[in-house]
C-alpha cells in the first residue's frame, strides 16, 4: 500500500498532523494500539501557552524555558513555539477540544500554573486535558475520507533507498516501512513520499514509568537503526509525584497540584523543598526529583508526601476530579490526608534530530512530538511544553510536507529508480524465524533485567561506574536480543524489547559522554556544570 504522508503514532502530534491535510492528500495512521492510546492521553497538567497577555508575555514564557533546558535549549527554536502557541490552541478549539473556562459565560480560559512556570498559562481540562485533547482530535480524523488508520499495527523497520541499495540516490531517503499486524501476525509494507515520526517516548526502558506500556522508544529504535541522527539522550526527566501505593500502577499525580499550593512534605512533616530552591515545592522536575531521591537514601522512607489539606474536598474534586477519584479509591481523601509519591521515568527530553520543520537527517523523514530532538527542551523540559510542542512543530511538518507534495505534484518517491533504471518496488517482508518453546522465558527476563539495570545504574543520580556496569550489561542483552530477533518468529514483545535494548544503549553512551551535571543529567562524578566544555548537544 502506499500513502503520500505515512504517520507512525496517534498522540497529540501525529492527530494535529493528519487533521490539516485536505482530502487530496492520503494519509496513513499506524499505531501500535487503539487510536486513542497514547502518552497524550495520559496528560494530566495541560498545555502551556501565552493566552493572557495583560498577565503574561512571550518574553517570560521563553525565559522560563531557558531556564529550564538549563543552557542547551535552542533560543530560536524556543521562540517560534512560544509564539506559535495561541496559534496553535485556537486550531485545537477549532477541532472541538474543550479548554476549563472560569465561568460558562466567560472567555476567559481557567489557566494554571505548574513548575517552573513564572504566572499562570497552563490550559486544561480539570486533570484530564490529555484525554480530553484526544477525543476531539480522534473524533476529527475519523470523519476525514483520506485518512485511513491502522490500529494494533507495530513498527518494524523503515525502508530506506540505502537499505535497498539504490546506489543513485545521493541522499538516504526513507521511503516507507514495515509494521507487524498484532491481530493477525501478518507484516504490512507501506510506502509513501513523507514519513513521520510520532511514536512518542521510551519511559518502559526504565522499571517505574508513568508512561503506558507502548512507551517503548520504537521511533527512535527505527530511526537509529536507518540512520538518523539522535540527541540528548541522557535527558531524562523523572516525574517527582508518582502516587506510592502497592496497588497502583505508575498513576501520575499531576504538578498542577503544587501549582495550587502543594507542599512536598517528610514522613515527619518537614517541606524538604523550602531550603533547596526559591520556588519550594516548584521547583524545577529535575532539582525535586533529584531532592526526593536524596531524601528517600538519607532517610530510608520509602516515600516522600505531598500535602493538599490546604483545599477544600469541593475545590479538589472540581480542579482535580479524576486524581481526587483514583486516590481515594485507594483510601486517601487528600483533602484530609496527604498523598504518598516518589518519583518515576516520565518524559525523554533528547531523541530525534529535527529541524524547525521537523525533518530529520534523514530524506523524506520527519519527526515530531516526544520522539524528536528539536532544541526546545534542552536539558531538562519546562512543564507542560511537551502538548504544545506537538502541536506546533505537527503544523510546521504540514506545511513543510504540504510545500513538498505540491512541488513535485506526484509520487515523489515513484521517481525513485533502481540500479537497472527501473521504478524500484518495496520489497515484501521475509520472517525466516521458528517460534522457539523458550522464546517467551527468555524475551520476559531480558525485559526485567534491562529495566532493573537502567534504573539502578542509569536513573536519577548516576555515577562513572554505575554507567560502565549499565553498558556491559545492556552490550551482553543487545547480542542476546539480536541472535533472537534473527532466529525466531517476530513478535510484539520482541519488537519492543528490541526497540528498548537500542534506547537503553543510546541513554547509556549519551550519559557516558557528557563529564557534567546539567538538567536531568546528574553524576556525582562531576557534580558541577562545565559550559566550556559540554554547552552543545550529545549527538550519536
Amino acid at each position: 500500500m502506499h500513502f503520500n504522508v505515512l504517520i507512525i503514532g496517534s498522540g497529540i502530534a501525529g492527530l494535529s498532523l493528519a487533521n490539516r491535510f485536505d482530502e487530496s492528500v492520503s494519509v496513513g495512521i499506524f499505531t501500535k494500539k487503539e487510536e486513542a492510546e497514547s502518552n497524550t492521553n495520559y496528560a494530566q497538567g495541560g498545555l502551556a501557552a501565552v493566552m493572557n497577555l495583560d498577565k503574561d508575555s512571550y518574553e517570560k514564557h521563553i525565559r522560563d524555558t531557558l531556564t529550564a533546558g538549563d543552557g542547551l535549549c535552542d533560543e530560536k527554536i524556543v521562540r517560534m513555539v512560544v509564539e506559535e502557541g495561541p496559534g496553535v490552541v485556537e486550531d485545537l478549539l477549532g477541532w472541538g477540544v474543550k479548554f476549563a473556562k472560569y465561568s460558562e459565560n466567560n472567555k476567559e480560559f481557567d489557566l494554571g500554573r505548574e513548575g517552573g512556570h513564572s504566572e499562570r498559562r497552563v490550559l486544561h481540562a480539570g486533570d484530564i486535558t490529555g484525554r480530553e485533547i484526544e477525543r476531539a482530535l480522534v473524533e476529527t480524523s475519523r470523519k476525514k475520507p483520506n485518512i485511513k488508520i491502522f490500529e494494533n499495527h507495530i513498527g518494524i523497520d523503515l525502508i530506506t533507498t540505502r537499505k535497498l541499495k539504490i546506489e543513485r540516490e545521493k541522499e538516504n531517503r526513507v521511503l516507507g516501512a514495515y509494521f507487524l499486524n498484532k491481530n493477525t501476525g501478518e507484516v504490512i509494507t507501506a510506502g509513501a513520499d513523507v514519513v513521520v515520526l510520532a511514536t512518542g517516548g521510551a519511559g518502559k526502558v526504565f522499571l517505574y514509568t508513568s508512561n503506558p506500556d507502548i512507551s517503548t522508544g520504537d521511533g527512535i529504535a527505527m530511526a537509529r537503526r536507518a540512520g538518523a541522527k539522535i540527541a540528548n539522550m541522557e535527558f531524562y526527566q523523572f516525574h517527582p509525584t508518582i502516587l506510592y501505593h502497592p496497588e497502583a500502577k505508575s498513576f501520575l499525580i499531576s504538578e498542577a497540584l503544587r501549582g495550587e499550593g502543594g507542599t512536598l512534605r517528610l514522613k515527619d512533616g518537614t517541606p524538604f523543598m523550602d531550603k533547596v530552591h526559591p520556588l519550594k515545592s516548584l521547583a524545577p522536575r529535575d532539582i525535586v526529583a533529584r531532592t526526593i531521591d536524596f531524601e528517600l537514601k538519607r532517610t530510608g522512607d520509602e516515600c516522600v508526601y505531598l500535602d493538599m489539606t490546604h483545599k477544600s474536598r469541593e475545590f479538589l474534586e472540581k480542579r482535580f476530579p479524576d486524581i481526587f477519584k483514583i486516590t481515594l479509591s485507594f483510601g486517601i481523601d487528600m483533602s484530609k490526608k496527604w498523598i504518598p509519591v516518589v518519583p518515576a521515568a516520565h518524559y525523554l527530553c533528547g531523541g530525534v534530530m529535527a529541524d524547525e520543520n521537523g525533518l530529520t537527517s534523514l530524506g523524506g523523514l520527519y519527526a515530531i512530538g516526544e520522539v524528536a530532538c528539536t532544541g526546545l527542551h534542552g536539558a531538562n523540559r519546562l512543564a507542560s511544553n511537551s502538548l504544545l510542542e506537538g502541536c506546533v512543530f505537527a503544523k510546521k511538518a504540514y506545511e513543510a510536507a504540504d510545500r513538498m507534495l505540491k512541488k513535485t505534484g506526484k509520487s515523489r518517491n515513484s521517481e525513485v529508480l533502481s540500479n537497472e533504471g527501473e521504478r524500484a518496488v518495496l520489497p515484501e517482508w521475509k520472517d525466516f524465524g521458528l517460534t522457539g518453546g523458550d522464546e517467551m522465558i527468555v524475551i520476559s527476563h531480558n525485559w526485567d533485567e534491562l529495566r532493573r539495570t537502567m534504573w539502578n545504574y542509569v536513573g536519577i543520580v548516576r555515577s562513572d561506574k554505575r554507567l560502565e556496569r549499565a553498558r556491559r550489561r545492556i552490550d551482553n542483552l543487545l547480542s542476546e536480543i539480536k541472535e533472537y530477533y534473527w532466529n525466531f518468529k517476530i513478535t510484539t514483545d520482541l519488537l519492543e524489547l528490541r526497540n528498548i535494548a537500542e534506547v537503553a544503549n543510546l541513554i547509556i553512551t549519551s550519559a557516558i559522554l557528557r563529564k557534567e551535571s546539567r538538567g536531568t543529567h546528574y553524576n556525582i562524578d562531576y557534580p558541577e556544570k562545565d559550559d566550556k566544555n559540554f554547552k552543545h548537544p550529545t549527538v550519536l
